[in-house]
């Protein structure tokens, strides 16, 4: 069991702090009392959330970087350690996503993918555990996905990405226990769908407008979860019931969980009605700035009741909402979580719950 470790007074570089999840950890440790080194491509809008943390009495140095340049991120990091004397907690968060069919994406955006979102954070962590190493003490927090170990359809780039995230946490931590730096630690956190700015900056060559799959996180709620990693560090982090589930029944019977993916993605997380041009989205330039983009619009501040009730319903959309019930002659027997208690659920208040988390409003 690893110690609790103390936030307040502590130093905290965070990529991809612009919007979205890394946007409101900022916000969460700025509120728990720590120091933040801001990073991302957008200096405008670090400035902004910047501000928002000064508001609550902490210090907030901006420092625009793009995580491919393995030169800029260690800059980062020396500019972290420069200007507050060392780096309590690093958050590699900074990512981008593709959707498209294998034969149908650029090979060139396909390898931008895996350049932001795997060598971002083998720089990150490279820089971090080099500072770790000769402090003897530090947490690396890698944000990877659900995804990584459930993969989807259409994002094969996204989601090798992720797996290699996984990997990469894993392989660090080894070397780290070889070494007996028992208080260098590296969380992996995954979480499902999120409420972010993501799904309207997404590169996209399916003909379809991307919509994330209900149900929709916030961004807050995964931003409390890596709060929790940098106080109590735990190996592997998943946030809330709904990416449990899906990680537990992917393990227990893969190719039942990856044909159950595959139809979600199909029906929930591509428009049926709504076409999109291919466009290569936010790869290679940021998206246009707007104010205070922690969130996508995608109602993912719905209490958690009602992902209680869309998963007990079996109406969990982009979720995998089975659970392992038995197991018989080796062979994982999968039944929907639809139970008896979730049948005497009023029927209006499931179509209430499902419009609520499941589009714009």
């Amino acid at each position: 069991m690893s110690a609790t470790h103390k936030i307040r007074d502590s130093v905290v570089v965070i990529t991809g702090a612009s919007s979205g999840i890394g946007r409101a950890t900022a916000l969460r440790f700025a509120k728990a009392g720590a120091d933040l080194v801001l990073a991302a491509r957008r200096e405008p809008a670090l400035q902004e959330v910047a501000a928002q943390c000064r508001k609550h009495g902490v210090r907030a140095l901006v420092v625009p970087a793009d995580v491919t340049d393995s030169e800029a991120v260690e800059a980062l990091a020396d500019a972290a350690v420069e200007a507050f004397g060392r780096i309590d907690v690093w958050v590699n968060n900074a990512a981008v996503s593709l959707f498209g069919a294998l034969n149908s994406t650029p090979l060139e955006d396909f390898r931008r993918v895996l350049d932001v979102n795997i060598m971002g954070y083998v720089h990150g962590s490279r820089a971090a555990v080099k500072h770790f190493r000769r402090q003897k003490t530090g947490v690396l927090i890698n944000v990877s996905s659900v995804v990584g170990e459930v993969p989807q359809p259409f994002t094969a780039s996204y989601s090798i990405s992720k797996a290699g995230i996984n990997a990469l946490s894993a392989s660090v931590r080894s070397e780290l226990f070889l070494e007996k730096l028992q208080d260098v630690h590296v969380v992996t956190v995954l979480p499902p769908t999120v409420d972010t700015p993501l799904f309207d900056e997404v590169a996209n060559y399916t003909g379809r407008r991307v919509v994330p799959m209900p149900p929709v996180y916030s961004p807050q709620r995964v931003a409390a979860t890596i709060l929790k990693g940098a106080k109590k560090p735990q190996h592997e982090m998943p946030v809330g019931q709904v990416a449990r589930q899906m990680l537990r029944q992917h393990r227990i019977s893969p190719a039942t969980a990856e044909k159950m993916m595959a139809k979600q993605v199909d029906k929930k997380h591509l428009s049926r009605t709504e076409p999109s041009r291919a466009n290569a989205g936010n790869l290679y330039e940021p998206a246009p700035y707007k104010s205070a983009d922690v969130q996508g619009g995608w109602d993912g501040r719905k209490r958690q009741a009602a992902r209680r009730l869309l998963t007990l319903a079996a109406l969990g959309g982009g979720t995998l909402v089975a659970v392992p019930v038995a197991i018989k002659a080796g062979k994982a027997t999968l039944a929907v979580a639809a139970t008896q208690a979730s049948r005497k659920l009023s029927a209006n208040a499931g179509k209430k719950a499902l419009s609520k988390v499941g589009g714009r409003r």
